[in-house]
């Protein structure tokens, strides 16, 4: 698989209390796949502690 860049806009991520970039459902749909890296918001349905993804 190819990966594109996407560019970030306004609402793609949030920064954590420590100062991380935490990325929304927004930017995710709009990167159009998941990463199965048990992201927090993730709309795919990854379970990082199955290694399953809801279809």
């Amino acid at each position: 698989m190819i990966k594109k860049r996407i560019p970030i806009e306004d609402g793609d991520y949030y920064l954590t209390p420590d100062g991380y970039r935490c990325f929304t459902e927004q930017y995710h749909l709009k990167r159009g796949y998941c990463c199965e890296s048990g992201c927090r918001h993730c709309p795919y349905g990854f379970d990082k502690k199955t290694n399953t993804q809801k279809k």
